[in-house]
């Protein structure tokens, strides 16, 4: 099995100290909701979810938050680009279409 990349190391080194404390009121989700919800067919699984994102946002992943909003899951990414331009962005877990996308001035 190839190691993985630095990016993808962070990230997931990243998601599982936070996971714990991501089930507050911030509507953030831990790591075992997220597997249930993947094993459910509610998200995508994070390696296809990084693939569209890193498709229209090419950069490194700098956060990254699963939360449930209403009756949709939302990936929300923060992304540093190469110019050093920070973006933030949201997807629909479910589709990975782009919800919303916005600059950092």
């Amino acid at each position: 099995m190839p190691f993985p990349s630095r990016p993808h190391l962070i990230l997931a080194l990243g998601v599982l100290a936070l996971a714990p404390g991501l089930a507050t009121a911030s509507g953030g989700v831990d790591q075992d909701q997220a597997r249930r919800a993947v094993d459910r067919g509610e998200i995508q699984p994070l390696d296809k979810v990084m693939t569209a994102v890193r498709a229209g946002f090419p950069g490194e992943v700098l956060a990254l938050k699963l939360k449930r909003r209403r009756d949709r899951w939302l990936y929300e990414f923060k992304i540093l680009s190469a110019s050093g331009k920070r973006s933030e962005v949201t997807i629909d877990a479910k589709t990975l279409s782009i919800l919303e996308a916005e600059d950092d001035d």
